[in-house]
């Protein structure tokens, strides 16, 4: 493990954090200035040239100043960063936009992307919560929109909901009731896995009653009870990437983008491997489009409804404690008005 100094822990911190508000590369004068005792530029420039060596800090090809490395920044994390309590306007965001009327689990989620993202300036992606072997068939609604177009909506127990236009002709308001009513005696209050085997072998008899080649109609409720199961996945403040890029990787923007437009992709990049609020940097990411930006997740808990995941994506010279708390609040926020849905509904 590395060891240093108070001094060298105090000059990474004043570099980080100039770094992190201009861009610019911090020498030993502007270093020596900050310090609330008198240090000379000499002494400073032997504590910047010991952090230099043991990786902390990096030299640039256009300035004698120097910039954090990814060590830097894994070591300030890991150390030096204590997570800055909110101020009094992002309180007030945050309760202003959860105490409203929400309708569905999604609705809590997706407004959550858009508060994180606000109060960071950051892209930040939110996830329903993933309920494991607690999901259940709360619900099925089958509506007829004409003669040969009809709705499929299943809600799950956790207020997940989806539903499906798909074509059904020569079936009656009637028969679409009976259909419902079966559905809703045999399945619902299941686990999603018992639903999906019943759908398999038993329900199948049951429908060719009213449905001559209920097949198709199978097909696309099993489809729907497995976009149910899925994490689902909420995006809010894409372009801010853009306002951060560096120059000269403008050109990485669009496969970035690319990238972070494909659900299963974005959850294996912000799968966290802790529950604590937790931060990945540059090369941890394991993907060389990521290489200049860091994640910060939080996951929330929300016992026997499961687990979600919140997460901020910004550049490595984001300032940590802030972003940190921000996370770590919200994700407090969200329990709360998450498990009070639960209990209401």
């Amino acid at each position: 493990m590395l060891v240093l100094t108070d001094r060298q822990k105090d000059i990474l911190k004043i570099i980080i954090r100039d770094y992190t508000r201009t861009g610019m590369p911090v020498g030993s004068k502007a270093l020596a200035s900050e310090f609330p005792t008198h240090v000379s530029s000499a002494t400073v420039r032997n504590d910047m040239a010991a952090l230099e060596s043991k990786g902390l800090i990096t030299k640039t090809h256009f300035s004698s100043g120097r910039v954090p490395s990814m060590q830097g920044y894994r070591y300030y994390v890991d150390n030096l960063v204590q997570p800055d309590p909110l101020d009094d306007s992002a309180e007030d965001l945050i309760k202003s936009s959860f105490n409203i009327e929400f309708n569905r689990i999604d609705e809590i989620i997706q407004e959550s992307a858009k508060v994180l993202s606000d109060l960071t300036s950051y892209m930040a992606v939110t996830f329903n919560p993933e309920p494991g072997n607690n999901l259940k068939l709360g619900g099925f609604r089958l509506v007829k929109l004409d003669d040969r177009q009809v709705m499929a909506i299943i809600v799950t127990n956790t207020g997940h909901v989806v539903d499906k236009i798909f074509r059904l002709t020569n079936v009656s308001s009637e028969q679409l009731e009976t259909i419902v009513n079966i559905i809703n005696s045999e399945l619902v209050g299941k686990p999603i896995s018992q639903v999906a085997d019943k759908l398999r072998i038993d329900i199948p008899m049951l429908m060719t009653k009213y449905i001559q080649t209920p097949q198709g109609f199978l097909k696309i409720f099993g489809e729907m009870l497995s976009e149910a199961g899925r994490d689902k996945v909420h995006v809010d403040g894409k372009l801010n990437l853009l306002k951060f890029a560096e120059r000269q990787n403008i050109d990485r923007l669009k496969p970035l983008y690319n990238l972070l437009d494909t659900e299963d992709t974005v959850q294996k990049i912000i799968n966290p491997d802790s529950h604590d609020v937790q931060v990945r940097i540059g090369s941890e990411l394991r993907n060389d489009l990521l290489k200049d930006y860091s994640i910060i997740t939080g996951t929330y808990d929300l016992n026997e409804y499961g687990h979600g995941v919140i997460a901020v994506i910004g550049p490595t010279r984001m300032p940590y404690s802030k972003i940190i708390g921000i996370v770590g609040a919200l994700r407090e926020e969200l329990t709360k008005k998450l498990l009070g849905y639960y209990d209401d509904n």
